[in-house]
């Protein structure tokens, strides 16, 4: 495994692409870097639809992702804190990034609060 992150790898090969001298180059490569910039991240956690909504539902109360975790162990969310407890990274990625693939449909979704 390398040191380079995966911007770096990107900007070398834009790099390339304008060192071509080709009278488009600077847009492509301009045009480039904007989409990359804008794109999500591609491991995006995976997480069941149940608990993409209990995100959506906490971040909408202003709940903190230790109240969550937190809330999570209460026997009322039976399943759903099981999930979570013993998925704890990936619940904890996915609420930080506020965006996640769903496990039984491979939809991408983002926890915006709908206030």
């Amino acid at each position: 495994m390398s040191n380079e992150t995966k911007r770096d790898v990107f900007e070398y090969y834009l790099e390339m692409i304008k060192a071509l001298k080709d009278p488009l180059a600077a847009e492509t490569v301009r045009e480039a870097r904007q989409r990359y910039a804008a794109a999500l991240p591609d491991d995006l956690p995976v997480i069941p639809k149940a608990v993409g909504k209990y995100i959506k539902e906490a971040k909408f109360e202003d709940v903190t992702l230790l109240e969550a975790l937190g809330c999570a162990r209460d026997p009322v969310f039976k399943n759903l804190g099981r999930w979570i407890t013993s998925h704890s990274e990936e619940f904890a990625l996915a609420w930080l990034l506020g965006v996640w693939r769903v496990e039984e449909t491979g939809e991408i979704v983002k926890a915006e609060a709908e206030k």
